[in-house]
């Protein structure tokens, strides 16, 4: 039986974009790029779409550090392969586009992790991770005497994860 939103097209389109971002997603990065960023998909489609993708085998979830992640199988390659000009040309440059530009940001959404609380003596407590498909590849943990500063920080890690992590690294390999 075939969900409302379950058509062909929407498969292929979900399979287009994980064949175009070439890593595995969490499942918050996919709802993000095709319902939120986008109007790929709504929502509820998404998350069905996503199911049956991988009870159909096009799609595998891995294990992630965090939150499962999903990535294309090769059986769900050749289907979009077979089946790719059925997306309508717009939808596929469309797509392309977006991912062209804002793969990266996506990436680094998705591998740097930040979050802070308040500790008992009013001070804050910030984490931060960088997240790698099979486990972390840097945590920090920092307390700092304000919501104000953990706030700031939280809010640079993105933009900031990837020159941390080189500088650290390069000081304490060299």
């Amino acid at each position: 039986m075939q969900v409302k939103g379950e058509t062909p097209i929407n498969k292929l389109i979900l399979l287009f974009v994980f064949d175009k971002m070439e890593s595995p997603l969490s499942e918050r990065t996919l709802l993000d790029m095709c319902t939120s960023s986008n109007d790929w998909l709504n929502y509820m489609d998404c998350m069905v779409l996503l199911e049956r993708l991988i009870s159909d085998g096009f799609l595998c979830q891995i294990p992630g550090v965090d939150e499962p992640l999903y990535m294309i199988t090769p059986e769900g390659r050749e289907t979009l392969a077979n089946f790719y000009i059925n997306i309508p040309r717009s939808s596929r440059e469309e797509i392309s586009k977006f991912i062209k530009n804002n793969s990266t940001r996506f990436r680094t959404k998705q591998d740097c992790r930040a979050d802070y609380f308040q500790n008992k003596d009013g001070t804050y407590t910030v984490y931060l991770k960088i997240i790698a498909p099979i486990q972390p590849m840097l945590e920090l943990k920092f307390v700092v005497p304000d919501k104000k500063t953990a706030n700031n920080i939280y809010k640079k890690w993105e933009d900031k994860a990837q020159d941390l992590y080189t500088a650290v690294y390069e000081t304490l390999v060299d």
